[in-house]
């Protein structure tokens, strides 16, 4: 079953089970994908919903520290509930050490040598560990990698 599909599967679950929050995360979350499918002009595969679902989630943690700095902690735990609603439709996500040893194959593949390099390790690596960890994370991992190398 893709991912669209069990998303709209959950949904149908949680309007009859009653779980408000799991009923409008996902609503939302299928409101970005209609809008992306529009913009786009065809059907999304399951590498691009789960691109937005890491945006949705992305969203709600700025959110949150928006929600912290009002001091709105009611927001905040709802914030996180959608968060972990949406997390359970991405996939097995890397652990710091999967995603370094990553890093480290995609530089050695690329022959990378310094931050100007980057952009060619991103290239390679960004399909291999789409979805299972975030993109500020990878580069963050990228960086502080190549810095090592110095």
């Amino acid at each position: 079953m893709d991912l669209k599909q069990r998303l709209e599967n959950d949904l149908k679950d949680a309007m009859r089970a009653g779980d408000e929050i799991r009923k409008s995360t996902i609503r939302l979350a299928m409101t970005s994908i209609k809008l992306s499918q529009v913009e786009k002009g065809s059907a999304l595969d399951d590498n691009a919903i789960t691109g937005l679902i890491q945006k949705e989630i992305k969203g709600r943690k700025e959110s949150i520290s928006d929600a912290e700095k009002a001091n709105r902690p009611a927001m905040i735990e709802d914030l996180l509930k959608e968060i972990k609603v949406l997390e359970g439709y991405l996939p097995q996500q890397l652990s710091s050490d999967e995603l370094n040893q990553l890093v480290t194959q995609a530089i050695q593949e690329t022959g990378a040598a310094s931050i100007s390099d980057m952009g060619k390790v991103m290239k390679v690596l960004i399909p291999q560990v789409q979805g299972r960890a975030p993109n500020d994370q990878i580069s963050a991992a990228v960086r502080s990698i190549l810095q090592q190398q110095k």
